[in-house]
């Protein structure tokens, strides 16, 4: 097996359980929930394959749905990211997307931080406006996903750097 199917695949159930453990357990204030688990998504290879992010991104939703017992707002959520991915690349990092010649796991820039953000945003986005569903809810899901956006972004750069491999 190619050593980068090995990483995609431990980093899918680690962080998925992780998530599932520790995160799943966590809500701050009523509207802080921190959702790690898209670091699968956002630190999927650049050049890896484009059907197998939207197919792995499918059923890491699919298992959050059953865990958190959500109907298939996480999985919605993760395919609308996962599909927008390539475009948030081009947003961030312009003519180096272009080139894959990018790796987020390196130091933290502007254009991976924004990266990063953007991509949280608009899971998030869908998430919570998805799981409000209503008009009359649409100021309190629009504070989770500021306040949830925030804390998550925070947390999944913590988590890059604890992950990241040393230079020697």
């Amino acid at each position: 097996m190619n050593s980068a199917l090995l990483v995609n695949i431990s980093r899918f159930i680690l962080l998925l359980a992780i998530q599932i453990i520790i995160f799943n357990n966590m809500n701050f204030l009523g509207f802080i929930s921190p959702f790690p688990y898209l670091l699968f998504i956002i630190l999927y290879p650049v050049n890896g394959n484009k059907s197998g992010l939207l197919a792995a991104s499918f059923l890491l939703g699919l298992i959050m749905d059953m865990f958190s017992n959500s109907g298939g707002i996480h999985a919605t959520a993760c395919l609308v990211l996962a599909y927008f991915r390539p475009s948030i690349f081009k947003f961030a990092f312009g003519l180096s997307y272009e080139y894959q010649t990018i790796k987020l796991n390196d130091v933290l820039t502007p254009q991976r931080f924004s990266f990063i953000a953007f991509a949280v945003i608009i899971h998030h986005f869908t998430l919570f406006f998805l799981e409000a569903f209503q008009v009359s809810l649409l100021l309190e899901a629009l504070l989770r996903t500021v306040l949830s956006t925030l804390f998550t972004t925070i947390t999944c750069i913590i988590i890059i750097y604890l992950i990241k491999p040393n230079k020697r």
